[in-house]
């Protein structure tokens, strides 16, 4: 694995990890103002910006504040220049009192490079299947 390639996985962890543990922060630092993205889960419909996500992250809806750990199934990295398609099947485990959970789908995940670093500018998620 090349330099870049490490610096974008570890870069995509952080901004995941972000999401999971409320860090509003970190999850601006490493997301486009001009996010679009489509989370079939939530709406069939594409969103743009940030504001909802803020939302979600501050309201705990991804489980965080609990026991948990995400894997990345089969990622795959595409890089072109200054940008980058990130595609794995993500899972996602949760250990509550009711025991433990999984959860996953196909995820992929655009990014470019700026001048403060890379961003996240596109996400598309989809089932797992069945």
């Amino acid at each position: 694995m090349s330099n870049v390639e490490q610096e974008i996985w570890d870069f995509l962890h952080r901004h995941l990890q972000s999401v999971f543990t409320q860090d509003v922060e970190t999850y601006r630092a490493t997301t486009s103002e001009e996010l679009s993205l489509y989370e079939w889960f939530i709406t069939p419909h594409r969103q743009d910006g940030l504001d909802f996500h803020f939302f979600m992250i501050e309201n705990s809806w991804a489980g965080s504040g609990g026991n948990f750990r995400y894997d990345l199934l089969e990622p795959r990295l595409q890089l072109y220049g200054d940008t980058a398609v990130v595609s794995y099947t993500f899972m996602l485990s949760t250990a509550t009192d009711a025991g433990i959970t999984h959860r996953s789908h196909n995820e992929s995940r655009v990014l470019i490079k700026e001048d403060d670093g890379w961003k996240v500018v596109h996400v598309h998620k989809s089932p797992a299947g069945g």
